[in-house]
Formats: structure tokens, sequence, C-alpha cells
């Protein structure tokens, strides 16, 4: 097997494992801080091993630090949307990410925004308003802002991990579980967590399975995978995670949110099928 369709494969599982992350949350029943902060130590505890197997140095720099702040901060507000708001809104709406990534480029670097990329961001603001027609109480609105937030912290780090490359990018996926588990911490302190039977069984399965082994496997990826196709096959967790929830727990998305999320992750991957699919020509 070449290494292209190996990291095709590591992608692919990568994705799939990060959807289970929302059935195991709804399963916990601890406060959101105390959930991401416990979920990153045992994922950093697997990256550090990863690290260590092959003789990294962790390395701490502006690229691995503001990447790390981006990722600590995507685990945070995803846990928080997950508790907020149904499982399904949470990760798709988190996947608008790429579309921040647009956004970002346009404001900070000064790029000129093509008209496939404003005509995606409109199609997928039209979906995530579709999420807001259903059940519009205080939770249910905080979770949805929430989990856009958190794709919008989600675009941030794949625009400063993106060009890292090989101790600098595991050393910034580490110091992001470093900065989740610190932002956590106090809630853990305060508000002192049941730690025993399943709950404890369910944070060791997020932070190991469901956190550590995927980014391994997304910074190894990453390599020989380009950014186009890791997009692509990480439409993979939008797609499984409500999947999950629906069958072991019977969380039901609501009928304007399952349109609205099927309009989000269409625009996303035609997105990056086709726009950057023919940059990607213009550029050979």
């Amino acid at each position: 097997m070449n290494n292209e369709k190996k990291a095709i494969i590591e992608m692919i599982t990568c994705a799939a494992l990060w959807s289970i992350a929302g059935i195991f949350i709804k399963f916990i029943p601890w406060n959101a801080f105390s959930i991401s902060a416990l979920r990153s130590l045992f994922a950093g505890i697997t990256i550090l091993i990863y690290i260590k197997i092959k003789r990294y140095k962790i390395v701490f720099n502006r690229r691995t630090l503001l990447g790390g702040l981006m990722l600590g901060s995507v685990y945070t507000a995803f846990v928080a949307a997950n508790k907020l708001t149904t499982a399904a809104n949470a990760i798709v709406l988190q996947f608008t990410a790429p579309l921040f990534i647009v956004i970002f480029s346009a404001l900070f670097f000064k790029q000129k925004i093509r008209r496939g990329d404003l005509i995606a961001v409109l199609c997928t603001l039209a979906g995530i308003s579709m999420f807001f027609l259903d059940k519009l109480e205080g939770g249910y609105l905080a979770g949805n802002c929430v989990a856009i937030l958190a794709g919008a912290f989600m675009g941030g780090m794949y625009m400063v991990i993106g060009e890292a490359k090989g101790e600098e990018r595991f050393s910034a996926l580490f110091i992001g579980q470093i900065i989740a588990f610190a932002i956590g911490l106090p809630s853990i302190i305060a508000s002192k967590p049941d730690f025993s039977g399943l709950p404890v069984l369910y944070i060791i399965i997020l932070g190991v399975l469901q956190l550590g082994i995927p980014y391994i496997l997304y910074g190894k990826a990453c390599e020989y995978c380009p950014p186009l196709a890791c997009s692509l096959l990480g439409a993979v967790e939008p797609l499984l995670n409500p999947v999950w929830v629906l069958l072991f727990d019977g969380e039901k998305p609501g009928i304007f949110a399952l349109f609205g999320g099927i309009i989000v992750v269409a625009s996303v991957t035609l997105w990056c099928a086709l726009c950057n699919g023919s940059k990607e020509a213009e550029n050979a």
C-alpha cells in the first residue's frame, strides 16, 4: 500500500472515531468543562506516548502555542455545545470551519474571495439559519451559537497548524490538550465530579479512542493527504455523529435542523471539491 492510500485510510478512521464524541458526552453526567478537561488529559497522555515513541521534541514557539490555543478552544466549545444543543446541531455547525478559513483569509490576509467561496458562505449561512427554527429555547439557541464558535476556532486551528511540519504539528496537538485541561481544571476542583463507574470508562474512551488516537492519525495523514482530501474525508464525522446518538440515546434532530444540516454539509463538501479542486488544478 502506498503512502497516499494509507493516508486516506488513516483519515477515514480518524473521522469515524471523531464521530463517537456526541454519544459518550451525552452519557457523562458532568459539566462540559470537566468533561473537556479530563478528555484532553487522557488524549494528551496518548499523544505524548506517540511523541516519545517517535522521539520527537516538543516545540514551544508562536505557531505551536497559537495552534494549541485554538485547538484547546475547539475542544471546550464543542463539548459545551453538545451539552447545550443536540449532537447533530453541534457537529454540523462545527463543520462550518472551512468557511471560516475563507472569511479569516479575507479579513486578516487580504485574500480575494472567489465567487464560489461567496456562494458557499451564503448557502452555509442559510443552512445554519434553519437550525434556529427548531427548538428556540434558550439552551438550544446558546448551544447553536457555541457550536458555531467551535467552527470558528477550528478554522483558525487549521490555518495555524496546517503549515506546521513533523515535530511542530504534534507539539501543537499536545499543547492543545494541555490548554483544554487547564481551562477545565477549575471546574473539576469546584464541581468534584463522581469518579466512579461508567463515567470514568466513558471519559477514558473519549480521551484515548475519540481524541488521542484520531489526532495522531490526522497528524500522520497530513503528510501525504492534501488538505482538500482531508476536508472531504472529514465529512464522515458529521454524518456519523448524530447516527450514533439516535441509535443509542434516541435523540432526534428537528426537521429544520435536519434540512439545515444537509445544506451545510453539502455546501462545504461541494465547495471543497469544486472550488478548491479548480484552484489546485490552476496551481498544477
